[in-house]
This record gives structure tokens, C-alpha cells and sequence, in this order.
């Protein structure tokens, strides 16, 4: 079992972040973590969280090797594009801006596909 100890304010953050980061996967590994940071057991917190206890260590070496930027971006589910270990992350000063601009570009694409509903009477689901 891997050790490690949490400040008050990594707690804080944690506490944040599994409720208000925009990406559930991350969510779930930001709950994780702050079931470690109160002392839980892995295999606890596998249960918990619906993942196995090896993907809970992982979460936590993740994070004892970088902190909460570490853990702060969603893994790619087995069938779409996978993360290979040393692949470039976004910097930590622009990863909030990505994020934003996805959301924004969602949106649009909501706006824009209501609109030709409106117009045409035509409906396509809205896959975002």
C-alpha cells in the first residue's frame, strides 16, 4: 500500500474538485483520492467509487507523483484513443482553457443544431 499524506489545503482541493471539475472520470478519481486523504482503505474506496483496487493505486501514484494536476484530466475509455505513458499533457496554465473551449464549442453545436431544428423542422440528436 502506497503512503501519503494530504495538507488541509490538497484536502480542500480534492473536496472541490470531485463535485465541480467538469468531467465525471475525473470527478471519480478526485473522490478517490479524497477517500484516502480520510483515511479510507483501497479496497474501500474501490467499492466505493465503482473501480478496482488496482485502479485505485493508480490514482494515487498519480498523484503522489504529481499532485492534483496530475489526476486533473480524464483517461480515454479502452475503445477510443489511448494515453501512452510519457505522451505531452497540457500544461497546467492552459489545461483550463482547453477545457473552457470544449465546453464552448459544445454549446455551439447545441445552439446551432437547435436552430436548424427550428428552421427546418428537422431533428438530429444532439451527440456532444
Amino acid at each position: 500500500m502506497i503512503k501519503i499524506k494530504f495538507t488541509e489545503a490538497e484536502k480542500k482541493d480534492l473536496n472541490y474538485e470531485r463535485y465541480h471539475h467538469p468531467h465525471p472520470r475525473v470527478q471519480r478519481k478526485m473522490e478517490a483520492l479524497w477517500l484516502k486523504s480520510q483515511g479510507e482503505s483501497n479496497k474501500k474506496i474501490a467499492q466505493l467509487t465503482g473501480v478496482t483496487v488496482n485502479v485505485v493505486t493508480k490514482y494515487i501514484k498519480e498523484y503522489k507523483d504529481g499532485g492534483i494536476e496530475n489526476v486533473n484530466y480524464p483517461v480515454p475509455r479502452a475503445q477510443g484513443v489511448r494515453r501512452f505513458h510519457g505522451a505531452p499533457r497540457h500544461p497546467p496554465e492552459i489545461s483550463f482553457l482547453v477545457a473552457e473551449s470544449n465546453s464552448s464549442l459544445r454549446q455551439e453545436r447545441r445552439e446551432f443544431l437547435l436552430v436548424i431544428k427550428f428552421q427546418t423542422s428537422i431533428s438530429k440528436s444532439i451527440n456532444i
